[in-house]
């Protein structure tokens, strides 16, 4: 059985995909989280980053729904959530970043503004601001993002901390 505890802490990272506070998560709330990432940054839908970060998160919604809507609705509720996708992927946190690398990679472009394929820290905490996070949250969560302190965000520093946030253990 799933402890208390457990259930506290994954329902903290539901409501970070519902974006819109409906109780549940849809592909509605992924685009809803692309359209701000590219609205902080002035990137429109139709650009090329544009286009990727919908794709993004078209492909991490479709991977999560086939984990996770256990019943087929086009919804995942906080049950489904909790009891479906972070059990099954709390033993193999990497399949859920993988999930999520195309989102992660294309709003990361989208906040490269020297195209140098990372993005700095406050970059990065604008990204974190739009997504809904406090400016405060946001601003300490990419700081602990850049783990080699080189004042930059890459893929891999936030897929795997991105696997280590939505996986958590018992």
């Amino acid at each position: 059985m799933v402890s208390s505890e457990y259930e506290r802490r994954i329902a903290a990272r539901f409501a970070t995909f519902d974006q819109d506070g409906n109780g549940w998560i849809d592909r509605e709330d992924f685009s809803a989280a692309s359209k701000a990432v590219l609205n902080e940054f002035g990137t429109t839908a139709r650009s090329d980053k544009g286009q990727a970060l919908y794709g993004g998160a078209e492909a991490f919604w479709q991977g999560m729904a086939g984990i996770a809507d256990r019943d087929g609705d086009q919804r995942i509720t906080r049950d489904e959530f909790v009891n479906g996708a972070v059990k099954r992927l709390r033993d193999n946190p990497d399949r859920f970043a993988e999930i999520a690398r195309p989102f992660l990679h294309a709003a990361l472009a989208v906040a490269d503004a020297d195209g140098d394929g990372k993005a700095t820290v406050e970059e990065t905490a604008r990204v974190l601001k739009a997504l809904g996070a406090s400016a405060e949250t946001a601003a300490a969560a990419a700081a602990t993002l850049d783990t080699d302190a080189d004042g930059k965000v890459d893929e891999v520093e936030v897929v795997n901390a991105f696997a280590r946030y939505f996986t958590v253990p018992e």
